[in-house]
């Protein structure tokens, strides 16, 4: 067991240790956030959204179920996790193996044994900060310019597909409906299908001819990561859109 610490953009520092993968020799910084789920940390950390963030969770045990492929959301994309605690032992019968191991494997690095509550108020109370998380001394003024400066971009092209995707519907077809994809959770697909719509899921950067072509019944806007204000190149598109054809969105999308 090694020291790491999370230094946040406020000046706090907190002491804990290391688990998942090792930060980068000059610290991994991202953009520090909290979740407050009791279950789906797998959801969580799976989830595009949370490109470019160090990811806290609230409840103070986290792994106890284990890693299970098919409750994935997508490829982990956030940059650190912390936790009060993870389970070595995880005990399920559908589990394939530990958070730490998953973290390891994807190049994840976390942090445990630091007060999540305390944390998770400071958030709260200030607002969304950057943090580092670093296995070297918690000397701020390392890294004080690194967490000024640093802000989330380039994150939906980052995490949308290459290519579309179509997934048929559960049962007969009742819809058709297009998927545009910046950072789409795997559970949007899923619960559309479930409902009778064909989903062709299309990269983030589709143009709005494109998708008229397709003679949608609705288009979806997924979730994603990221400021929307960013990303003038899908509104400018979308403005084509609209009006025409049925528009529904979630998260980003919204």
């Amino acid at each position: 067991m090694k020291k790491r610490y999370l230094i946040l953009e406020s000046g706090r520092v907190f002491e804990g240790v290391g688990f998942g993968a090792d930060p980068s020799p000059d610290g991994t910084v991202g953009e520090l956030v909290f979740t407050t789920g009791m279950c789906g940390y797998l959801e969580c950390i799976t989830d595009p959204s949370y490109y470019g963030q160090i990811v806290t969770q609230t409840f103070p045990m986290i792994g106890n179920y284990g890693v299970i492929s098919s409750d994935f959301e997508g490829r982990p994309a956030l940059f650190g996790y912390v936790v009060r605690e993870w389970c070595p032992a995880p005990s399920n019968f559908r589990s394939e193996g530990d958070i730490d191991s998953f973290l390891k494997d994807r190049g994840i690095p976390g942090i445990c044994g630091v007060d999540t509550r305390e944390i998770t108020k400071l958030i709260r109370d200030r607002g969304v900060m950057n943090a580092v998380i670093t296995d070297c001394e918690p000397d701020f003024s390392l890294y004080s310019q690194a967490l000024s400066s640093y802000k989330v971009r380039g994150a939906v092209p980052a995490v949308t597909s290459t290519r579309p995707n179509l997934f048929p519907a559960e049962g007969d077809e009742k819809f058709r409906v297009v998927l545009i994809d910046y950072g789409a959770k795997a559970g949007i697909t899923a619960a559309l299908r479930a409902r009778g719509c064909s989903v062709l899921s299309v990269p983030a950067n589709t143009d709005a001819e494109s998708i008229l072509e397709m003679k949608p019944d609705g288009v979806m806007l997924s979730n994603g990561p990221g400021d929307p204000t960013e990303r003038r190149d899908c509104i400018e598109e979308l403005k084509k859109i609209f009006g025409r054809v049925p528009i529904f969105g979630i998260c980003l999308g919204h």
